[in-house]
């Protein structure tokens, strides 16, 4: 507990929607105002079924933004525990084993950290367990926000992910966890890999849901 406690007073925490400090998690204001999807389980190809208790718009939108780009890896606590919640409700005892969707090595080193591994391992918290690492990137593609289609989405993700842990993927029933799905191009790439690998199945949960036109920054 000594080691939280410093850690809190170096590096506080901070409500993952409006950064107010002391919070861990979501603050009880913003609680009440989040944009909540009102049907949280999207199931479509490419990816299949994918839980997200969020839209993105507003400040969720800002929110993320902040977590991805500006350095707030404090609000992967909150947005973790909204992302597990969900996945509880809409996907319970579908899964055993929990991994993400990974930047590549470029971007992770540029942004200091790989935020949908952030989101894993603070939803895998929920069930006290840790994610797993069963995908890589193998180049760094433009972001998906920079492309005017699904066609064009789905094109820019084939090929850039690969297994990374085929003895833990087979037979495995995997969460595959990411921060926004839009058109689902890059969930379903992944869900095709690990397919590929012989997982059992795999279901998806991202934070937030987004239209192509809400969607930006990528």
């Amino acid at each position: 507990m000594w080691k939280n406690a410093i850690l809190d007073l170096f590096f506080p925490p901070r409500c993952a929607i409006c950064a107010r400090v002391g919070v861990h998690g979501v603050c009880a204001a913003c609680a009440q105002t989040l944009p909540r999807a009102e049907k949280p389980l999207r199931e479509e190809p490419p990816f299949g079924r994918c839980a997200a208790p969020l839209r993105y718009e507003g400040a969720v939108r800002e929110a993320l933004l902040r977590f991805k780009f500006r350095g707030a890896r404090s609000a992967a606590e909150g947005f973790g525990q909204l992302l597990a919640q969900c996945a509880a409700e809409e996907l319970g005892g579908e899964f055993d084993v929990v991994t993400w969707v990974p930047v590549s090595a470029a971007r992770r080193k540029r942004r200091g950290y790989d935020q949908s591994y952030l989101l894993a391992r603070a939803a895998a918290r929920a069930w006290g367990i840790e994610p797993a690492e069963l995908l890589r990137k193998t180049r760094d593609n433009p972001p998906q926000s920079s492309l005017s289609g699904a066609a064009e989405r789905r094109g820019n993700v084939a090929g850039v992910y690969a297994a990374a842990d085929l003895a833990r993927i087979e037979n495995a029933r995997i969460l595959l966890v990411d921060d926004i799905v839009t058109t689902g191009a890059t969930l379903g790439e992944c869900v095709r890999v690990l397919k590929d690998a012989r997982s059992q199945s795999v279901v998806c949960a991202c934070v937030a849901s987004a239209t192509e036109a809400t969607h930006k920054e990528r």
